[in-house]
């Protein structure tokens, strides 16, 4: 067996809160991931909350990516939209642009965009939604591949988005 030609990075969606709810303790995270992809509004978070992710982040050094989603604060944005192409790439735009304000305050740049939950099977399953959020992104954000190790596959190892976890 040859040496390891890529390194295995940790990825953690973080800010994922809203007003006083909390999922998890992103604080006691940071020291052991690589990349946050950080709520920008629309699934979960507010503005505190996505102050205060770049801020930690940035004090940690982890890299920060936008986490947009479906406008589905009650579902977590786990819930299919019927929306065009252009309804699709606004939603994009605004919601890492939100989060570019923060990480402009902070001087850190944004190294990735990550769709969440019901927006990204949308993505992997039609590729005129994909393009749609391709769009949205700002060039110079490069493609990272990666892996679920917390979620299921279909059988035709296609990802599994659980509207609610069990």
């Amino acid at each position: 067996m040859g040496p390891i030609q890529h390194k295995a990075l940790i990825n953690v969606d973080l800010g994922e809160g809203f007003g006083n709810w909390t999922i998890t303790s992103d604080e006691d995270l940071l020291p052991f991931i690589d990349h946050a992809n950080i709520a920008c509004g629309f699934h979960a978070s507010d503005p505190l909350i996505m102050m205060e992710a770049v801020r930690s982040c940035k004090e940690h050094g982890v890299k920060i990516g936008a986490h947009p989603g479906v406008p589905d604060l009650q579902g977590f944005g786990r819930y299919e939209m019927k929306l065009s192409q252009d309804e699709l790439t606004a939603i994009t735009i605004y919601q890492i642009g939100a989060l570019k304000g923060f990480l402009d305050r902070e001087e850190v740049l944004l190294h990735h965009v990550k769709p969440h939950g019901s927006l990204y099977e949308m993505c992997c399953r039609d590729y005129e939604t994909s393009m749609a959020v391709f769009k949205a992104i700002p060039k110079g954000v490069k493609f990272v591949a990666e892996f679920y190790a917390d979620v299921k596959y279909n059988a035709d190892a296609s990802l599994l988005v659980e509207r609610k976890k069990k």
